[in-house]
């Protein structure tokens, strides 16, 4: 039999083991990436499924309250937290973990359940049990975004491959005009950089403040970094990167200079970023999705294919009760 517990703060460190073991645990799941955040921004409410006295499923996630209902909603400090599960879960487990999320959180006063899963590739061993079960037990999708994607080749070469002559030839034309890349700590310069390029393309704010991305890669110091693009010792195009696990990696945040676009920097230090991953053994590089609200932006699509890349969804579940 499967029973469900909060999760409480003795617990963290055998959360956190089981995170690091799953199936598709990531960064954004661990306590101490979730715990970041100032106490008053979220009311946590993550979520431990047991099965005979061991420990099968988590769920980090919070009380949102929105239109007058209590929501149980995926953590919103993460990216996606959905159910993290161990490589063997069954379909079995699957439906009886949805089952039981959806009479405990019935029973704690809940309205609502709203779930954002991981993209596949983000699982050792890709399954869809879960979203099988979600579907069948009454879920809708209440978004589906699209995430591009790269496979990442063995080597330099293959690499180049992959690309689009246009964007073979950016990389060279960027060499030949004296870019360069390299991993950064001018932290500061690239968070003005991106503060700067979110506010005229989109009109937003970056997720983070540039103390909490400080605090995030202190906490982190071998899961996050910048490369940075540097013309004449400025720092002109940029992106961060988080390791989210083993062989996975996701270019959170993207910026770069407008007046120097010329200078194709973000085709040299992608390729840069390539050959790092490559050299990290990492396997599939998360560019980030280029869809808001399931409407895509198709120049930010097509650039991001020319490296290669091709489109897996990012889906959330949503069941009101």
């Amino acid at each position: 039999m499967i029973k469900v517990k909060k999760l409480l703060k003795s617990n963290f460190a055998v959360w956190d083991t089981f995170v690091l073991r799953a199936n598709n645990g990531t960064i954004f799941h661990l306590r101490d990436f979730l715990n970041y955040h100032p106490k008053n921004r979220f009311k946590d409410f993550s979520l431990e499924f047991h099965k005979n006295n061991s420990l099968l499923s988590v769920i980090p996630a919070a009380v949102v309250l929105k239109n007058n209902k209590k929501l149980f909603v995926s953590h919103p400090g993460a990216s996606f937290a959905s159910f993290v599960t161990k490589e063997d879960f069954s379909i079995k487990d699957s439906f009886e973990v949805v089952e039981k999320l959806i009479k405990y959180t019935k029973s704690e006063g809940f309205d609502g359940i709203q779930l954002k899963t991981p993209p596949a590739f983000y699982s050792k061993r890709i399954s869809n049990y879960i979203e099988y079960a979600l579907l069948s037990s009454g879920f809708n999708y209440l978004n589906r975004e699209v995430t591009s994607t790269l496979f990442i080749e063995e080597n330099e070469d293959a690499i180049l491959k992959k690309f689009k002559s246009s964007h073979s030839r950016a990389v060279r034309k960027s060499q030949n005009l004296g870019v360069e890349i390299k991993i950064t700590d001018q932290v500061d310069e690239f968070f003005l950089m991106l503060e700067k390029n979110l506010k005229i393309r989109h009109g937003v704010s970056p997720t983070h403040t540039i103390d909490e991305l400080k605090l995030l890669m202190k906490i982190f110091p071998n899961s996050i970094n910048i490369f940075g693009a540097f013309y004449k010792n400025q720092m002109i195009a940029g992106v961060l990167n988080f390791i989210v696990k083993e062989g996975v990696a996701l270019a959170f945040y993207i910026s770069h200079k407008n007046d120097y676009q010329e200078l194709r920097p973000l085709n040299l230090l992608f390729f840069n970023v390539f050959k790092w991953a490559t050299n990290q053994k990492i396997k599939v590089y998360d560019f980030g999705t280029f869809t808001v609200n399931g409407v895509a932006n198709m120049g930010l699509g097509r650039f991001k294919e020319n490296f290669g890349a091709s489109g897996v969804f990012r889906d959330s579940f949503q069941k009101l009760f």
